[in-house]
């Protein structure tokens, strides 16, 4: 699916610090639907155990409530450049209006938020001891709002949810309401993205996108989740899980694991996620969700759709608590993938420290032309089989000598530029002979990845990297994917001098 009126020059199918500043200025309007809730983060000391019980005393000196849940997701949407409103239900009660307060001072627009004095809010407070969550307290968990007070939300929020670009669902039990349901058939948004603990009761409005995390598939396929080779199990269950969906296309967030896209075939793409030890935040899938939502109701291409929630989920877990993720963050976050760019020199030596941390360094190397789905289905496999990807890039006169005089069509800075910015790859260079025999003499990569239009034995590294005991892996063909046709296929369609 791709939202009319995204004319930005082509920016919508390039990964760049631009990009989030451009869906900024875009601002499209979205729709939250879902389960609001606040959460709290109480932090203190803790230097003595409390005589009464066999629990640490906590000394609190700072407390911090924040929107959580729907109301998170809402929040990195607003932070994020869209124009958002949420429609709801929580409790009039203390927490319900200062839910209210502090969506409504972010610019959310909670005409659709529903204050019911028979709800009592859910909140959830941790406890934070020095840099350890020692306790959390849930309070309004235990009952789902009531189907009528649902149904009232969703009628009040009718005209936001009319003129809306986008609609996403974040159901955390709740299940849809009639009126709800009713609404989306009636007044079909041109994106529906459902977040949902169970996504299958939510088949019946068809959704565009449904954004499972492992746990969430693996109980809609009736499994128990595997303990390894995940992304393979979903990968051969990938018909199974749209058909219980409904959905047209589905996201699986694999938290270390980053995200694989499914369509009826199988993968499309996959991201690598950056994780921390970091115990303390909190709400990262919501952030990934609003990323993802604002770039497709823009017109963002899907796969970099998903490289832009993979880094934007990347800002906020390296934060402590539930954090929101700003367009300015996130472009910080993406401009610095120019300094993963760099000269031989200098990977030489963080190569050689990598190395010595006990990483496995694959080098796999290429022209990168027009990427495309082959491109970044080589590099996700090539980034599996270490723990540190190396992708070393033609230079325009080496790319001249072996496609001829028309190409490249975009420039060395550019197409390293682009790469670096692939979850995936975590270091780029660009090398100017026509074989990267002297890179390879020089990194001594663990492992040495090629497409799988190669075989060991028609390229000229294979005993250079088998001579200083490196591996060569032939990476899966991908059929009907080659830069060339590309450039063909754009080239037919230019007009007529």
């Amino acid at each position: 699916m791709q939202a009319a009126g995204w004319e930005d020059g082509g920016r919508g199918r390039l990964l760049g610090p631009e990009l989030p500043l451009a869906l900024r200025d875009r601002a499209p309007r979205v729709t939250v639907v879902g389960d609001p809730i606040l959460d709290g983060w109480w932090r203190g000391r803790t230097e003595r155990m409390s005589r009464e019980a066999p629990a640490p005393v906590v000394e609190v000196f700072e407390r911090r409530h924040v929107p959580g849940g729907a109301a998170n997701t809402a929040m990195n949407l607003a932070a994020l450049g869209a124009q958002v409103g949420l429609v709801g239900v929580a409790g009039d009660d203390e927490a319900g209006r200062m839910l209210h307060s502090l969506l409504e001072a972010a610019g959310v627009d909670v005409s659709g938020l529903v204050l019911a004095p028979e709800v009592r809010t859910t909140t959830k407070v941790r406890i934070v001891g020095g840099e350890q969550i020692l306790l959390r307290i849930d309070e309004g968990t235990d009952v789902a709002p009531p189907e009528e007070l649902r149904d009232r939300a969703a009628v009040a929020a009718a005209a936001v949810l009319r003129r809306s670009d986008a609609v996403v669902v974040c159901d955390y039990g709740s299940g849809p309401s009639p009126a709800l349901v009713e609404a989306l058939l009636r007044d079909r948004p041109a994106l529906l993205v459902v977040d949902a603990h169970d996504p299958a009761p939510w088949a019946q409005v068809a959704p565009d996108l449904v954004t499972p995390n492992a746990g969430e598939t693996f109980r809609l396929l009736g499994r128990t989740p595997p303990t390894s080779a995940r992304v393979e199990s979903v990968h051969a269950a990938a018909a199974e899980i749209l058909e219980r969906t409904g959905a047209t296309q589905v996201v699986v967030t694999l938290d270390a694991e980053g995200a694989v896209l499914l369509d009826a075939t199988g993968v499309l793409h996959r991201t690598t996620a950056r994780p921390v030890l970091d115990k303390q935040a909190s709400g990262a899938g919501d952030t990934f969700v609003a990323a993802l939502t604002l770039a497709r109701a823009a017109g963002v291409e899907l796969p970099v759709a998903l490289e832009l929630a993979q880094a934007a989920a990347d800002v906020v877990v390296h934060r402590s608590g539930t954090s929101v993720c700003t367009a300015d963050d996130l472009a910080d976050h993406l401009g610095r993938t120019s300094e993963r760019v760099m000269p031989h020199a200098e990977l030489a030596l963080r190569v050689q420290a990598e190395r010595a941390a006990g990483r496995r360094v694959v080098l796999t190397n290429g022209c990168f032309d027009v990427l495309h789905r082959g491109h970044t289905t080589s590099l996700a496999q090539a980034a599996r089989l270490g723990d540190l990807l190396v992708v070393a890039v033609n230079s325009d006169d080496s790319v001249r000598r072996l496609k001829g005089p028309q190409r490249p069509i975009n420039t060395a800075a550019d197409r390293a530029s682009v790469l670096a910015a692939l979850s995936c790859v975590d270091y780029v260079t660009v090398f100017e002979t026509d074989t990267p025999i002297p890179l390879l003499e020089l990194l001594q990569p663990d492992v040495y990845a090629k497409g799988g239009d190669y075989t060991p034995e028609m390229m000229a590294e294979t005993p250079v990297v088998r001579a200083y005991g490196g591996e060569v892996r032939i990476l899966d063909f991908v059929p009907a994917h080659s830069t060339t046709d590309v450039v063909t296929r754009i080239r037919s369609l230019a007009p007529e001098a």
